[in-house]
């Protein structure tokens, strides 16, 4: 019924594909290293965070499931097409057509050879489709929107490598207003706003909102939601970022005076944007300590990009600067944002503390063998003080005998220059800091 013909052109060179102004992203040396040792990547991140760029930059054939005509009718009639072309073979947007999971994982068991295919997409894979296992074949990157340092906008002068092998910090002074700090959050990490304005930097991130709420959380599931209600819930938390919201909360925020949406709804909303990557709660870290406090083990509510509360709440620049405690939460979402990103380069993840009597860390940062870092986030260096007192409280209160003492003790800021204290706390200004 249809003409062989029309399946041959479905691998345009990469070449012709391949942006030459493409900034480098620390996501590029990890995909390099990830394809040396899996036979299929499978990068996932929120949509427009820059994923198929990363790809393309090593990828030697690409099929774009998404907009390419040629093969989407591959996968109705010769779905095995799909994956002829040269390694490794990009194929972006896999998740328009979920059987390719299973068609990569017996091509790389076939084949047997490492680097073949890179799969990126924005969702998760479902509950049914990680039940093929791709163990021993997949390798799973996180990719997020870029750094402050990726896209230009720190020094670098200060590494998380040399804070956790407590060496020396130091940087010239940072004396940005607080106007630039705004723009920096409403921008976001977004690599197709680089050089574009900020009316256009607050359009993007309302449109991003207003299309999850519409379009894309019903693609995740064949289950229909209410638009409206995923509006309300998305702008709940936005209202309640860095903060450790509970479900029952936000779902008692989108009910109102309306009714109808019950706990376990809110539950399943949530489940749609964390499978979409909109929303990244940070987790609760576990440690022993020499008190009879208990850990708190709810999760601070975070976006993968602070600007993403922006245009939810649709808010500018002056809105903004008009309620700095609300800028303060912001902040600290952007900070954790970077050091996921950093530590991520060390195979790290970022958690957050927090006990019964009241002791709080915003961010531990922590790596594959155990060793962390514990963060306080403060806008401004006249808390620098009070957030090192917290640091202090906190690191003595951790029983050393069964959790490793904290490998330094940071305060990161939004000016200042970067030392250490008479007291051994690190004060670093997130612009002049990186992997």
């Amino acid at each position: 019924m249809f003409s062989s013909l029309l399946l041959l052109d479905i691998c345009p060179p990469i070449s012709s594909i391949v942006h030459m102004d493409y900034k480098k992203r620390f996501s590029d040396d990890e995909l390099r290293q990830r394809l040396a040792a899996a036979g299929a990547v499978l990068v996932t991140g929120p949509k427009a965070c820059g994923k198929t760029e990363t790809a393309l930059q090593l990828a030697k054939s690409v099929a774009r499931l998404d907009i390419d005509p040629q093969a989407r009718l591959a996968m109705q009639v010769e779905p095995l097409r799909v994956l002829r072309g040269d390694a490794p073979r990009l194929l972006d947007e896999w998740q328009e057509f979920p059987e390719l999971w299973n068609l990569v994982r017996h091509a790389v068991d076939t084949k047997k050879q490492d680097g073949l295919y890179i799969l990126t997409g924005s969702a998760n894979p479902d509950e049914a489709t990680r039940r093929h296992s791709g163990a021993g074949r997949f390798s799973i990157m996180r990719m997020r929107p870029m750094s402050l340092f990726e896209n230009g906008w720190s020094s670098g002068e200060v590494s998380l490598t040399q804070v956790f092998a407590g060496a020396a910090v130091t940087s010239d002074e940072v004396t940005s207003d607080l106007d630039a700090l705004a723009e920096k959050i409403l921008f976001g990490g977004w690599p197709g706003l680089l050089g574009k304005g900020l009316s256009r930097a607050l359009d993007f991130s309302r449109d991003y909102a207003a299309l999850t709420a519409e379009v894309d959380i019903s693609r995740v599931s064949e289950k229909r939601r209410d638009p409206g209600k995923v509006l309300r819930l998305m702008q709940s938390l936005a209202r309640n970022i860095s903060t450790e919201v509970s479900v029952a909360t936000l779902a008692a925020e989108v009910r109102g005076g309306t009714g109808g949406f019950k706990e376990e709804t809110a539950a399943d909303y949530l489940d749609a944007l964390n499978r979409l990557m909109l929303v990244e709660d940070l987790p609760a870290w576990s440690a022993h300590i020499r008190s009879s406090a208990t850990l708190r083990q709810m999760p601070k509510r975070q976006f993968a990009d602070p600007s993403l509360a922006c245009g939810i709440l649709r808010i500018d620049k002056p809105k903004l600067l008009g309620d700095l405690e609300y800028f303060g939460l912001l902040f600290e979402s952007l900070v954790i944002r970077d050091l996921r990103i950093y530590a991520q380069t060390a195979g790290g993840r970022v958690w957050h503390y927090r006990d019964s009597a009241g002791t709080e860390v915003d961010a531990i940062v922590e790596n594959e063998d155990g060793t962390y870092v514990a963060v306080e986030i403060k806008l401004g260096t006249g808390a620098a003080d009070a957030a090192a007192g917290a640091l202090l409280k906190f690191a003595a209160n951790i029983d050393t005998a069964k959790t490793p003492a904290a490998r330094a003790l940071v305060v990161v800021t939004g000016n200042g220059f970067a030392h250490r204290r008479p007291d051994g706390v690190f004060v670093i200004p997130i612009t002049t800091l990186t992997a």
